[in-house]
């Protein structure tokens, strides 16, 4: 997490959503911090007989390096999330070109009304192209919606009408999104991520995605898939982070290193005292009724 000249950087616990380390540099981190920063984590846990079976992280180049000197063979899953967006956002853009490809054709018009037959008709092809665009604007985020109704899918039908391409592309999202499915196995999936790139290799127009799909964090992206306790996402990470921005919001102060530092000290403090403190309250709510 990057909070002005300072950068958070937080261990958490993806079953419990409890912060297990931290550090806050006040630069940006590179690869020796990040294997410092684990190093001391991995001393922690030998200290206390345990072992790191799998980390999630984001898809930053900064980690799997560290992980694999400090971790050893310890499971490395880049967040599911991250990928998805990040194909999600190619997946726009190439709608983006078609609606600037359309936008294009458009025939220019005369001042005025337009008076002969073939102006009227370029008006009317015009106003189709208009339309055209205009829907697949509004409604360019059945491109990357996960699942689809039937009114959807009709609408989906209509506006790519004449547009193969399209329909192509989201084919190609539909195969990306069972990937994920959890009934089956990173083997299997690894399986068909290969069909699927060599099937995307026949559509030049949608390149984009292509670039996309031949990365290798989607092929980490998939490791969850043999593992029930592995998390896919990086959600307890960014859970931490949003409740550390909520509560900037109210105390202004927690702005420098000491402060930001001794308040995720002081969070990871109450953490640690919750089971005990909720155990004392039902004590004295049992007490009180009696």
């Amino acid at each position: 997490m990057y909070d002005g000249p300072f950068c958070v950087l937080s261990i958490v616990d993806n079953r419990a959503f409890r912060r297990l380390g931290y550090e806050v540099l006040d630069h940006d981190p590179t690869h020796e911090d990040i294997r410092a920063f684990f190093g001391r984590f991995q001393q922690a846990l030998a200290g206390r007989g345990l072992t790191l079976q799998g980390i999630t992280t984001d898809g930053s180049e900064l980690y799997p390096q560290p992980i694999s000197e400090v971790f050893g063979a310890a499971k490395h899953q880049v967040c599911r999330f991250h990928i998805l967006a990040e194909l999600n956002r190619a997946v726009l853009r190439a709608v983006a070109q078609v609606r600037k490809h359309l936008a294009a054709q458009k025939p220019k018009l005369p001042r005025g009304r337009p008076s002969t037959p073939e102006a009227k008709r370029t008006a009317r092809r015009r106003q189709r192209l208009q339309r055209k665009i205009g829907d697949l604007f509004e409604h360019r985020h059945l491109f990357v919606k996960r699942q689809l109704t039937p009114a959807e899918r009709r609408t989906l039908r209509r506006i790519s009408r004449g547009l193969p391409q399209l329909r192509a592309l989201r084919q190609i999202v539909e195969e990306i999104y069972h990937l994920f499915d959890r009934r089956c196995r990173t083997e299997t999936a690894l399986r068909k991520l290969a069909r699927l790139r060599a099937h995307v290799r026949r559509f030049k127009a949608v390149g984009s995605i292509l670039q996309k799909l031949q990365s290798p964090d989607l092929e980490k992206a998939l490791t969850f898939l043999d593992d029930r306790l592995l998390g896919s996402t990086s959600n307890a990470v960014e859970r931490g982070n949003r409740r550390h921005r909520k509560m900037q919001k109210t105390v202004y102060r927690v702005r420098t290193q000491p402060t930001i530092s001794g308040r995720i000290a002081l969070d990871m403090f109450r953490e640690a005292q919750g089971p005990s403190r909720t155990a004392t309250m039902k004590t004295l709510h049992q007490a009180r009724r009696r």
